[in-house]
This record gives structure tokens, sequence and C-alpha cells, in this order.
């Protein structure tokens, strides 16, 4: 269990736990356009929904997990929170959701995915935490496309992805009419390399906001710059 200022993560079920890549996207998603609906893609716990239904006055924000144990885990999660009547999560596959959302025309004002990563063939012996992980699961190109079929005409989409995968990722969306907006790139120290980006996209091209979030100057020391990002959420910030 992990316990947040306004919402409790129930975990035990999924694969995936709460960890900082997650908290950083559902802190950082960019709700500059006021956003009447949000999606969250691969909701594993469900936790960036949640932060999003604190964080903004959305009337509907939906879920989508492949997983059966995590999307039963997600919807408890959701139905303990004070946002139970905002959210809801589907239990299928990204692809199974745009095909039945694009023919009935449904759009979104934020499309949110902490999408799994590693593109290198390794396997930890956990099938399920593997499909968490693993971009086969969800290829970037399938999850960009779905972004930008369920992306309403003045929607942003944000993701969190390894650094070294930015520049790809970025072509890709482009490729499909989604220009960068917002890129924020993530290092643990002052002295580590840059481990992941923050990449909001819309549909309009223009010269995107660009800076770097430093995490801890040291063990523990969390900087002012993270602080401010989380606090809303981190019970010890």
């Amino acid at each position: 269990m992990f316990q947040f200022k306004q919402f409790t993560i129930q975990q035990d079920r999924c694969a995936m736990k709460v960890g900082t890549d997650g908290v950083l996207l559902g802190a950082w998603a960019p709700l500059i356009n006021n956003p009447f609906n949000i999606l969250d893609i691969g909701a594993g716990t469900g936790l960036i929904a949640l932060m999003l239904a604190q964080r903004s006055n959305a009337q509907q924000i939906d879920a989508v997990e492949i997983d059966e144990n995590a999307y039963e885990q997600c919807v408890e999660n959701f139905e303990q929170s004070n946002w139970n009547d905002r959210l809801f999560c589907y239990h299928a596959s990204i692809d199974e959701l745009t095909e039945e959302f694009f023919e009935e025309e449904e759009e979104y004002d934020l499309i949110v995915s902490n999408p799994p990563f590693y593109a290198e063939n390794y396997s930890s012996g956990n099938d399920k935490r593997d499909q968490a992980r693993f971009q086969e699961a969800l290829p970037f190109n399938e999850l960009i496309e779905s972004a930008q079929a369920l992306l309403s005409d003045n929607g942003i989409f944000a993701v969190i992805i390894p650094h070294k995968e930015e520049e790809n990722f970025i072509e890709l969306a482009q490729s499909v009419g989604l220009f960068p907006l917002k890129i924020t790139r993530v290092k643990g120290n002052p002295s580590s390399e840059i481990k992941r980006s923050l990449l909001a996209f819309s549909r309009f091209e223009q010269n995107p906001l660009i800076d770097e979030l430093i995490i801890e100057t040291a063990r523990h020391a969390y900087t002012e710059a993270y602080i401010v990002l989380t606090k809303p959420f981190y019970l010890k910030m």
C-alpha cells in the first residue's frame, strides 16, 4: 500500500508498483488547456489518473489497462478515492479501445501514458512485470497512433520515457502530426546523466519549452523544483 496526501494506492496485485516515473508524469502533465476529459493509457495501479483527478477539474477521467489483475486493482483504487464519480477504467488493449472510441468519435483533451520500456530483449523471469516494462507490449508507434486518433484538436499528449528514446519518439510523433510542446529532461542528481524525458505534444508546430529537472542533490536531499512538483502528493514533502 502507498499512502499519498489525498488518496491511497493498493498495489499488491500490480506488476508495476508506484514509482518516481508515474509520480513525475502525474505531477508534470500540462493542464494549460483545462481538459474536460483525460485518458490514461496503461493505467497500472491508477496512480496517474488519480493524481490528475486531484490536480484538474476534468469531468471524465478514463483509464485503460490490459492486465486483468492490474485492471481490478485500478478499479478498486478509483472506487476508494474521493473522485470515484469521475474515474473509470476499461479492461482492454489500447488497440481495442482506440477502434471503439474512434468509431464513436470520442476524443480526449489530455492523454497520458507511462509506457512499458525495455526495448532490449531482456527477461526478468516475471511475465507480468515484463509485460508492464517492455515496449513489445505497447510499441511506441502504436501508442502514438492511438493518441493521435483520440486527441481533441486542442489536446495534449504527455509521456515519460527513457531519455535515450527521446529523439526516436519525437520523430514518430511528428510523422503523425503531433509536435513537442514541452520537454523536461530528468536527472537523479546534478552529476548523473539524464535518465528520463517528460514529453508533451500538441497538434501545433511551435518551439517547445525545454528545461531540466534534478531530483536530489544528495541522497534524500530533494531539490526545490522536485519538492514543488511533488509536494501536493507525497506525505513527507
